[in-house]
This record gives C-alpha cells, structure tokens and sequence, in this order.
C-alpha cells in the first residue's frame, strides 16, 4: 500500500493529459526506492563506511610516478571501485603509496613515514587479493 506522498504524486501524476493510469503508481514507487536507497548509501557514509563489505573499504592509497600498465586515473578508479580511498598527498594515515617510476617525494616521504610501497605488480594484488596479501608482497626500490 502506498504511503501518503506516494499517493499525492500518483494523485498529481494521473492528472497530468496523457499519462497512462498505471504510470502515476509505477512512478511513485520508483521514485520511494530510490530514496530508501539513497537514504541507506547516506547512513553507511554517516556512520563512517560501516557495512561497507567491499574489499579495500577503509584503505587509502596515494598514486605516484608512471605506471606502465594504469594511468593514474585508471589507478585511482580501481581503487574506489573496490572501497578504498585515494590521496594526493602521504600522511601517516596512509594504507599503502603506489610508486611507477619517478615516484618523487612521495616515495620519499612513504619511507619516512613507514607507509607501504607498492610497485604495479603490488597494486595489481592489492585490487586482486585485498590489503593482507598487498603488505606480505616485497617493496619496490626507487627507479
């Protein structure tokens, strides 16, 4: 059974020349859907990512250098697409520092820090296996 504002928009819907009887209705509840889906989305970002099951959620990765096989976009969408997040910048909140060649202080900063480094074949485990496997890999060394 539709709620009141569900109602009022079929209501308005069906008034409107040319609309078929069944579309006000279908439209209500596509329009209901969508916002307990949005309003779920909301609440897991309000709550700090909980419930989010995906496989890098809560692991930041800051992109550097020349990868061969990515570019930086292509990178950084890998990564979101999985949970994580990306930065521009090494913090010590920092998951994991993605180093091409000619990293730049980034790598740098990375080793100060302690922050993991990884080389293409790291990032390419840590999209495939998750953060466990991408730690327990062999740093790179600067090229």
């Amino acid at each position: 059974m539709p709620n009141h504002g569900d109602w009022q928009l079929a209501t308005y819907l069906a008034g409107l020349e040319g609309v078929r009887p069944a579309l006000p209705m279908s439209f209500a509840d596509l329009a209901r859907r969508a916002e307990e889906t949005l309003s779920a989305e909301l609440w897991s970002y309000v709550a700090g990512g909980a419930g989010d099951e995906r496989p890098l959620a809560g692991v930041t990765v800051v992109i550097t250098g020349t990868l061969p096989g990515f570019t930086r976009d292509e990178a950084a969408e890998a990564v979101t697409a999985l949970g994580g997040k990306t930065a521009s910048s090494v913090s010590k909140k920092t998951s994991f520092v993605v180093a091409g060649e000619n990293p730049g202080s980034k790598y740098d900063k990375a080793l100060t820090l302690g922050v993991p480094v990884l080389d293409e074949a790291g990032l390419r485990l840590l999209l495939e296996k998750g953060p466990a496997a991408a730690s327990a890999a062999p740093e790179p060394r600067k090229t």
